[in-house]
């Protein structure tokens, strides 16, 4: 396994030490509160747990080099493991939206407020860490299961905040329906951080395009060397931690193949060591030779420059 597939491990392990912790605590809170506000706290605990474990077994087949059968590897297995939490997450929010509305209607009241709000900062507490710890993970390894994991997590850090908030009004303030109404907050909350979730999934499953300031960088890079005349038909892609970049370039067409397959060992030299861990497959073409749909480098660097 290599040190990004270890990190990604100790991370993912770390997600579900949390959870077991917050679960334990939170059933106590819920049962002696009867608060929906900590009923969906709970709730999306048991997600974590449940989405934690499926970003473990994400990154773990992510983490297996390639085989006979998936020449490719396995990175994708960690944008399924992101797509399996957008479910749990969406679930969550659909069950409590539920819950909340239900206790509005029966005008149920919370009790026992000072233990819910111990819990809560105990949950916060536990919660920083951890997410201290994945940033430095995602900073490393750029895992999109990590990431996706990482989003829940500091949703949890307003939900506990929203828990807390909710118990105080209801039980210090007075305030009747404090505790539904943070409900149906945390809810929406949960449902729209689901939603963002599934997008960079989506975008991996897909194949995707990197993104123009990534793509630039890119060009940039191979421009640096001098028998480069240019480059077109640029292809990017990303799976799990793992980019994949094939691309033409034009090289004097009076080179013999051994020396233009040189200035290809020199490029991709160049580019592993900006873009460590990228897999790369260079076509040299003679230079004016460019194929009908070949994207030529210099439309990409405009593209980025307009965008900017």
């Amino acid at each position: 396994m290599t040190d990004a597939g270890r990190l990604n491990r100790s991370a993912a392990l770390a997600s579900i030490s949390v959870a077991l912790l917050l679960v334990a605590l939170k059933v106590w809170a819920a049962w002696t509160t009867g608060s929906t506000a900590m009923l969906g706290s709970l709730a999306d605990t048991v997600l974590d747990l449940v989405a934690s474990l499926a970003t473990l077994a994400g990154v773990w087949v992510a983490a297996q080099p390639a085989d006979e059968n998936h020449r490719f590897g396995h990175g994708k297995a960690e944008a399924l493991a992101a797509m399996f939490q957008v479910v749990l997450i969406s679930i969550s929010a659909l069950t409590l939206a539920a819950r909340a509305i239900s206790q509005l209607i029966g005008e149920a009241r919370p009790e026992g407020a000072e233990g819910g709000i111990i819990v809560s900062l105990i949950a916060m507490a536990a919660t920083l860490a951890l997410l201290a710890w994945q940033r430095y993970v995602i900073r490393q390894t750029g895992s999109i299961a990590i990431s996706t994991d990482h989003l829940h997590y500091k949703s949890d850090l307003l939900l506990n905040l929203a828990v807390i908030a909710a118990l105080a009004l209801d039980q210090y303030a007075g305030i009747a329906g404090a505790d539904p109404l943070f409900g149906l907050g945390i809810a929406a909350w949960l449902g729209w951080g689901a939603w963002g979730a599934s997008q960079a999934a989506i975008e991996q499953l897909m194949d995707h395009e990197w993104d123009d300031a990534k793509k630039a960088r890119f060009l940039e890079v191979v421009a640096r060397h001098p028998e480069l005349k240019g480059l077109h038909d640029l292809r990017t892609r990303s799976s799990g931690d793992r980019d994949f970049v094939q691309f033409h370039v034009s090289v004097d067409p009076h080179m013999t193949v051994r020396q233009a397959h040189h200035v290809m060992d020199e490029i991709e030299a160049k580019l592993l060591a900006e873009f460590p861990g990228i897999e790369i497959l260079i076509h040299p073409d003679p230079e004016g030779l460019i194929d009908e749909t070949g994207i030529a480098a210099e439309d990409l660097l405009a593209a980025h420059q307009r965008s900017a």
